[in-house]
């Protein structure tokens, strides 16, 4: 008789409710000594395990687009995201690892050609909030910063977090002792200032006073070698995009900004000085120098036609030496200006 009654395969719709009761299960009772528990915990592995394999595919088969779809739907339609986010911690660490990499293979599925994750997370920003002072957990922090990452894939998702006051945790998330949650939130950090650009420049325009502030403390001051590096590579990328023209237009008009650059160029670090004359050569090339800025350049004129002579890379960079070419010439014409 059994025969006549085999289980129905389940659909992924199926392992998502299913996963979704085990994890609001767990989230229940955390610390009853539920005699059952470690099978739900081995069925809740096993079904976080499936929703990857249905998402990514295996070694035999590729994902198929509606096991996906299904998948997805299911998922956004209750707060399977906020219960995962909530008990990631009570897993084991292949759990997490595979829950991390189901949350961002969702954030790229479409269910007839719309970004669901988006609509969803634009009602729930603050699971952003959450994700980002996983960053004060060490253990979780490099699950929490590859979801979120993610997530700001979405403008949404983006503009509420750079608008948030989480945005200024980021200069001390990238200074904590443990290099790999730092380097992890110096990549977040990126994204956030690179992915968007409207959004971005639209940020720093409105934030510019306590943003550079900081940015120029606290990173491109830090005492952390790998710190200043990536500081003054982004602050390059940031500066020389053209959505973010009248940032640097402000940011190379001021005689502090070009004291940090021209201490970053004497550094005795190839990488940091070749970084730093990508940023230095903005306050030479701006055409409406204000007076304070041309009087350093003349004053310091004779060490810096030296430091940037001496400036060569490891390879040949015909644009680099371009470039510099033109920065000496025009530091080696600069006359001082009149102060207003």
């Amino acid at each position: 008789m059994k025969s006549l009654f085999k289980n129905k395969p389940r659909t992924p719709a199926d392992i998502v409710r299913h996963t979704r009761d085990l994890l609001r299960s767990l989230e229940r009772a955390p610390d009853v000594r539920d005699p059952k528990r470690d099978d739900k915990m081995s069925e809740l592995f096993k079904n976080i395990r499936e929703l990857k394999s249905i998402l990514y595919g295996d070694s035999e088969s590729e994902p198929v687009a509606e096991a996906c779809a299904q998948l997805t739907q299911e998922f956004f339609n209750e707060d399977t995201l906020r219960v995962l986010i909530k008990c990631l911690p009570k897993l084991n660490l292949e759990a997490r690892k595979d829950a991390t990499q189901v949350v961002a293979n969702l954030q790229r599925q479409q269910v007839q050609s719309k970004l669901i994750a988006s609509d969803y997370l634009e009602k729930n920003l603050d699971l952003m909030d959450s994700l980002i002072s996983g960053y004060e957990n060490t253990d979780m922090a490099l699950h929490y910063g590859a979801m979120l990452r993610e997530c700001i894939r979405h403008q949404v998702v983006a503009r509420y977090v750079l608008d948030s006051p989480n945005m200024k945790k980021f200069f001390d998330y990238i200074q904590l002792p443990n290099f790999d949650v730092a380097a992890d939130a110096a990549a977040t950090f990126k994204e956030l200032l690179t992915r968007h650009k409207s959004t971005v420049a639209e940020f720093l325009n409105k934030n510019y006073g306590w943003f550079f502030a900081e940015y120029n403390s606290k990173l491109l001051e830090s005492s952390n070698y790998i710190t200043r590096r990536q500081a003054v590579k982004l602050l390059g990328d940031m500066l020389l995009d053209r959505s973010n023209s009248v940032v640097m237009t402000r940011y190379v008009s001021s005689r502090d900004n070009l004291r940090i650059l021209m201490n970053l160029l004497r550094e005795s670090s190839k990488s940091i000085q070749t970084e730093a004359f990508h940023v230095f050569k903005l306050f030479v090339a701006n055409q409406k120098k204000p007076a304070d800025i041309v009087g350093i350049l003349v004053t310091n004129r004779s060490k810096l036609l030296r430091l940037l002579g001496d400036l060569k890379l490891d390879k040949e960079d015909e644009q680099f030496e371009a470039d510099k070419a033109q920065v000496m010439k025009e530091i080696a014409a600069l006359e001082p200006k009149d102060r207003p």
